[in-house]
């Protein structure tokens, strides 16, 4: 298991720094990040924190999640690997054009 916990649920008032404080009660935090949209700068509901190792991961999984943060339920869990993505968008030089 990683040390990187994905955390979703979170209302979208929530800061970094707040999102830091709440794990840091379970262990040394390391970052903490809200994902937010790129083009509003608004939450987008969910983000990571990175804990300093396994053991205090998983403490901070099994205590927060399923909890309630500002009216809404944590889905707290062990962070997947981002899948590739592709370039989206055009597809080639010619995509759709004509010759």
């Amino acid at each position: 298991m990683g040390s990187k916990i994905y955390v979703g649920g979170l209302p979208y008032s929530t800061t970094e720094q707040q999102l830091s404080e709440l794990f840091a009660a379970h262990g040394n935090v390391q970052s903490a990040r809200i994902i937010t949209d790129k083009f509003t700068g608004q939450s987008r509901g969910f983000g990571f924190v990175e804990m300093a190792t396994d053991e205090e991961a998983r403490a901070a999984i099994a205590a927060l999640h399923g909890t309630q943060l500002g009216g809404r339920t944590l889905t707290v869990n062990e962070a997947r690997p981002q899948e590739p993505r592709s370039g989206g968008g055009r597809m080639g030089a010619n995509a759709g054009g004509r010759r």
